[in-house]
Formats: structure tokens, sequence, C-alpha cells
């Protein structure tokens, strides 16, 4: 987009030239005119298209997320910049805002939220989103201020787990696998608090709102946190009792991803954007905030987008 153009915009063309004795003049004038009106909106397109023009001017790129404040985002903003990309990073405080902010055209691109979880939203909200690039899977851990090994968790004890459906769904998993609860038939990536044997399971949880789960920590036996929420709460990664395997397959469904309309995944401005947050410089960054405890993914479209139909496949079955 032109700094000094809004987009499709055409500025005003110059004064018809007055009538001349000499007709080959007017034709000349004409010819001018109309290079000037093609250069413009050829200048234009290029714009629209995601690419910078001669001049420098930049393709501005509004990314929506729930990590505004992680510290790769200003070394992805400065090689965008480098690229032509003027990055505007949107910052939401829940998980339920970006998805539905995208859909609408308020945003280009999203970047906060794994396959599951995406797979739900398309499915309940019937839209059609699409991962372009894939970033990093995160293990999903259960951490304790009250704690320090799983056999001192009394039996009864509460547990704090995220509310929203996918990642509660894999709390449960994590506490499964922990030995405190047991889920029915084993449980599933759409697994809910009413899937859990209480007769069976040691402890009982607590269904909270994801940005909730550390501050829950002051109150319940323990919490299973987002990675998103285990760093600005200053929780030590180090410190979690239990945690799931983000390199098994069964992590899959939990990849994270840049997310766009479908329309626009082929758009080469926004997968600049994510071969650009693969850069070293980037993942460093990013590797550094989860204090080693991402696992980087580089996934083709096509496997990202098989694995979602699949997640969506067995959403709609369960309805």
């Amino acid at each position: 987009m032109s700094d000094a153009t809004p987009p499709g915009t055409i500025p005003a063309l110059p004064e018809k030239p007055k009538r001349s004795k000499t007709p080959w003049i007017v034709g000349i004038a004409i010819v001018a005119v109309l290079a000037v009106v093609g250069g413009v909106v050829a200048a234009v397109n290029a714009s629209n298209s995601g690419s910078a023009d001669a001049a420098g001017t930049k393709v501005t790129v509004k990314i929506g997320t729930t990590e505004q404040s992680a510290p790769y985002w200003p070394i992805l903003k400065k090689e965008a910049a480098q690229n032509g990309i003027d990055i505007q990073v949107v910052g939401f405080k829940d998980y339920l805002q970006a998805n539905p902010a995208l859909a609408d055209g308020q945003l280009d691109l999203n970047l906060f939220q794994h396959l599951q979880f995406l797979a739900n939203y398309n499915v309940q909200a019937h839209q059609n989103l699409v991962p372009i690039a894939s970033t990093y899977v995160v293990p999903l851990s259960l951490y304790s201020k009250k704690y320090t090994k799983l056999d001192e968790i009394p039996s009864g004890a509460g547990i704090a787990i995220p509310n929203d459906p996918t990642n509660q769904a894999r709390a449960l998993l994590v506490l499964q696998k922990a030995g405190l609860v047991t889920l029915k038939n084993g449980g599933n990536t759409l697994a809910t608090p009413a899937d859990i044997d209480a007769s069976a399971s040691r402890v009982t949880v607590i269904p909270v709102d994801a940005a909730q789960t550390a501050p829950a920590l002051d109150s319940a036996a323990g919490a299973v946190i987002n990675n998103t929420f285990v760093g600005p709460a200053g929780i030590d990664p180090e410190s979690a009792l239990f945690k799931d395997d983000p390199k098994s397959a069964a992590a899959e469904p939990y990849i994270n991803a840049f997310v766009a309309r479908d329309k626009d995944k082929s758009n080469a401005t926004y997968l600049k954007i994510a071969e650009l947050y693969h850069s070293k410089a980037v993942q460093d960054a990013v590797l550094a905030d989860s204090k080693n405890t991402a696992v980087l993914v580089q996934k083709s479209q096509a496997d990202l987008i098989a694995i979602l139909r699949s997640l969506e496949k067995t959403i709609q079955a369960a309805k």
C-alpha cells in the first residue's frame, strides 16, 4: 500500500487541454495522460498484490495474536520491513477473538493457535480458515505452587484446566498420562470433564479461562497452563510436575500455525512472513522465549491442511 495514496485511489487527472489548432499536439497529450493513469493503476495493483514498489512503499499486514509482547515480534517486524512489509501486531487478551476478527477481514493473518483449536472453530462457526505455515509445538504442562511431586498431590485435590474445548481436552489427556484422572474409553482430543471416571480418578478439575490458569495456582492444588501464559506469570517451565511430549505423533493436532482465510493461502506476502519467521534470528528468539521448551516444526501447507481436515471430520462426526 502506498503511504501517499490510499489503496484504490487514483489521483485526479490534469485539466483537459484547450482545443488546439494542431491536433497532433492534443494526441500526444492524451497519450501522456493515459500513460500516467496506467502507471498509477499499475502501482495500486502492485501494492494490493503484496509487493513493494520502487519508491520503497510497504505493504501493511495485520497479524492477530495473544502473544503480542513476545520478544520475537520486533525481530520479525524488522526483517519484514527489509522486505517491504509493514507488520502491524494486533493483540488479544484471550483465544476467542482472533479467529472471528480474521474471518471478518479485520486481520490478514493470525498466529496464536494450534490445529485442533482451529478445527473446532471452523466447525462451530462454519468458517474455512486455513493454516498456511507451521511454527512450533509446545508441551502442555502441569504446575503447582504447593507440591513438587505428582505423588504429593492429595486425593480429591482440585486442578485448574483451560475451559476452551480443545485445550481442555488436551489438559485432560495430560492429567490422564500423569495418573491423576481416568477418562472413559481412554479419552480423545474431544474429551470434556464429563468423560472423567470420578471413581477411578485422584483429582477433580476446575475449568477456567486459559488466561486464569496461572493465577489459579494461588488457590488450586495445581494447574495445567498453556505456554502462552507461563512466561508472563514468571513460571519456570522446568518446574513442571508433568508435561506431554511435543515430538510425538499425538502432538500433531497441537502444531501452531500462521492462519489465513482460504482465499489468501497462496498470498506471496503472507508466505514471505512465514518464511521470515523461520529465519535464525526469529527462531532463536522463539526458543529463548519458551526457555527452549518449544519444538520448531516445518510441515508443508498441504500436510497442515490435511491434518486440519481430518480433525474437522472427527469433530463433525461427534456432533
